[in-house]
Parts: structure tokens; sequence; C-alpha cells
């Protein structure tokens, strides 16, 4: 078996998920030549539904496949956020109102769709995409960086991309830490719509019911025809350090005094599969040499501000971006990127506002599954706020930022404490 690759490319991927493809995308769309390692047998992905805000609706849009992804998913009309005990509605989110807003809509689409999106945007752009490939070191070389496989392989570029997931390879260069669970464990469906027809559901909302140490969400897929759902509680076995944590046991009596749709539709969910909801504290150095982190391996969140992709995508386009404005600063002509200045540039951007959405969302988290006397004031605090106030949301949902200087005054990064919610 040969060392490397016959033909050599300017960047290395390893990691064929929605962040290593989108990164993908992203410099090619930049006249890179980029190969994308994936460690399974062929690239796809597995899951359920994502939500897609504006703020990445409009790369979305950049890249011309905005009006693809709004074919295969669903535009919903509005967020509402019930209390799961007995149905109130605390809040809501309109989203057309929302579209004006920001500029580009709200989309609800199946995690495989949007992977779908994403590969045959590579292929058409002509990515190098490479399957069966398990990396198990990463190391910087004189003129770039070098990626070592299980079977022997080796392959070097002038840079390397780690987009390999939760328990990243490389993020072992930058810091020692593991991942943090919340103890908390998700079990998730998708349904065909006729299934849940007869119950009280909404069929053009997203819907996330809030309740004492879990939550429940609802949202239609694929153009209305499927019903996405995803239950997420407390697991004690999980508290506990307990192997068999988050059996279907403890998803029953988790949500046993939660009221008629809850328990309605917690009847659908698929009881032969579940995974425990981690994190990772957040780190502000994503680079070292020519090696850098892209999506979970530098920011896995927990999934309450529904921004998990959507900063690996995020990634991806301002990486992009300062690759383009860095070769045009160093040549006048377009060609040859200064690939440390645009590490440096991705890494002054990324890793701050990242570290705000990790950290936020460990925040909602508490604020949904709050109980008792706790919970009645959260729920009154919702019910006083004014439905167009987007003064929670401004500063994830609009435009991405390139570099501080040049990020709106409202967009700009607040202290967390200051988060209203």
């Amino acid at each position: 078996m040969d060392d490397s690759p016959s033909a050599p490319v300017d960047v290395i991927i390893v990691g064929g998920g929605i962040g290593g493809l989108s990164g993908a995308l992203a410099l090619t769309r930049q006249g890179l030549k980029v190969r994308v390692y994936e460690q399974a047998p062929a690239f796809g992905e597995v899951g359920a539904g994502l939500q897609l805000a504006p703020n990445c609706t409009r790369i979305l849009d950049h890249y011309g496949l905005l009006e693809e992804a709004a074919s295969l998913g669903v535009l919903p009309q509005n967020i509402v956020m019930k209390d799961a005990v007995d149905a109130d509605e605390l809040t809501r989110l309109d989203l057309r109102d929302l579209e004006a807003r920001y500029g580009y809509p709200y989309l609800v689409i199946h995690r495989s769709d949007l992977h779908g999106i994403l590969l045959r945007g590579c292929e058409r752009a002509g990515v190098d995409l490479v399957t069966d490939a398990h990396c198990t070191a990463y190391e910087n070389t004189g003129a770039g960086a070098r990626v070592q496989f299980s079977d022997g392989r080796a392959d070097e570029a002038e840079v390397v991309i780690a987009a390999d997931g939760l328990r990243s390879v490389a993020r072992e260069l930058l810091v020692d830490d593991e991942p943090v669970s919340s103890a908390y464990v998700a079990y998730r469906a998708a349904v065909p719509f006729e299934t849940v027809a007869g119950n009280d559901v909404h069929g053009k909302d997203v819907v996330v019911y809030v309740g004492p140490r879990c939550h429940f969400v609802q949202y239609p897929l694929r153009g209305g025809e499927m019903f996405n759902q995803v239950a997420v509680f407390e697991s004690p076995k999980a508290l506990a350090g307990e192997d068999d944590w988050g059996t279907p046991d403890e998803l029953d009596s988790a949500f046993a005094r939660t009221c008629d749709p809850v328990r309605e539709g917690l009847a659908l969910m698929w009881r032969d599969r579940w995974w425990r909801m981690y994190d990772r504290d957040p780190v502000t150095t994503w680079v070292t040499g020519r090696i850098a982190l892209l999506g979970d391996a530098a920011h896995p969140p927990l999934q309450y501000m529904a921004q998990g992709a959507i900063m690996a995508i995020e990634d991806g386009w301002v990486l992009g971006e300062h690759v383009a404005a860095q070769r045009a600063r160093r040549t006048g002509d377009g060609s040859g990127v200064d690939w440390d200045a645009a590490l440096a540039a991705y890494e002054a951007v990324r890793p701050e506002h990242c570290r705000r959405v990790v950290e936020t969302a460990r925040v909602w988290g508490e604020l949904w599954h709050l109980e008792g006397v706790l919970r009645m004031q959260r729920n009154a605090v919702l019910r006083e706020r004014d439905v167009y106030d987007y003064s929670f949301i401004d500063w994830i949902y609009g435009p991405t930022a390139l570099t501080p200087d040049e990020e709106p005054e409202m967009f700009r990064p607040i202290p967390l404490d200051s988060v209203a919610v």
C-alpha cells in the first residue's frame, strides 16, 4: 500500500460529517484542492431533525444551496414554548417576522438531507472524498501538517482541518480534557405524519415543552410528510454513575407527570437506542501550527440553542472568507494563501463566539428544566416577554463576524450574565 495518495492537495479535512463537508465546500470555493477523509465505509448521517436558524441559512444561500434545503425541509411558522406539565403556552417566536428581521428563514430539515446536500455540493466542486480512513494521529511538518491512519496510510497537505467530532484526536494536541456529561439523555423519533395526525400536534410549528428535569420537542420534516420528536430527561442512573443509564423505564418515569400531548408523543419514540448528552468546556486555542479544529472537535454544545451543526457550518465559512482575504492581501492577484495569517484570523474570531454559545446552552438547559417554585417563576417571566423582543437572540442569529471590528454593535458579544432569558 502506498504511504500517501498520488495527487497532492492543499487542505486535508478529517471527518466527513456536516462540519467536515461544509468546511471542504467553503475552502474549495476559494480555489483550493481539498481532500476529506471519513472513518465510515460510506459518507452519511444518522439521527433525525435539525433546526437551521438565519445565521446558517444565510450561509447556505451564499453557497447556492438554500433553495434545495428549503425544498427538502420545512419553513415553520412559529417556535412555541409550552409548559410540559399543563401545556400552557409560555412564549413564542414568529418566524415570518424573524425572517424579515434577519433576512433569511428559519428552516427545519432531516440531518441526513442536509448532509446529502453538502455531499452533493462537494462532489460538484471536485472535493476528493475518501472513506474507510480512521485517523489515529496528527503532526506538524516543515511544510504543513500530516495525518496518519490505522491501516498505515499517511497524507500531508499545507493545512489539516480536524472535524473529527466530540472525541477529537487532534484536540489532544491542544488541551488535556474530556467530554462533560450533563447526565441528560435523549430519545428521538422521526415518523410519518399520519402517525400523529390524530394527536394534539402543531403541524407547522416547532414546539418545545419545558418541564421539571425534562423537555420534549416536536416539529415537521420533509415538507410535512414526517414528524420529528426529541425527548430529553435527566437520568438518575447516569447521575449515580451506573452503566445502564437512560433505559426506557427511566424515560417513562421522567415524563410521567407531563401533559397529554407529550405523553401521546412519548409512545412513538424509538426505544432501541438513546444518546447521552455531552459537551466540552470551551477552549480559546483551536490552532497549533498548521492543524486547526472545526465543529464539535472545537466546541461541542448541549442542544438547547440548536446551534451545534450551525456553528460547524459557520466555522468553515469564516475560515474560507479569511483564506480569500489573506490570499488577496499577500499577493494582490488572488494566488497563494498566507495560511499562518488565515488561521490566526480564524482563531481570533470563532472561539469567543462559540464559547458563548456553549456556556449559554448550559444556562438555557438549567432554565428549561426548573421545578417547583422556580418553574413557576420561570413561566411568569416567559409569559411577560414581548413576542417581538429579539434582544436575547440578536447576537446569535445576526451576521457572523469576520473580525471583531467589523461586527455591528448590536451583534457584539455581551457578558453572559447579562443575557436575557
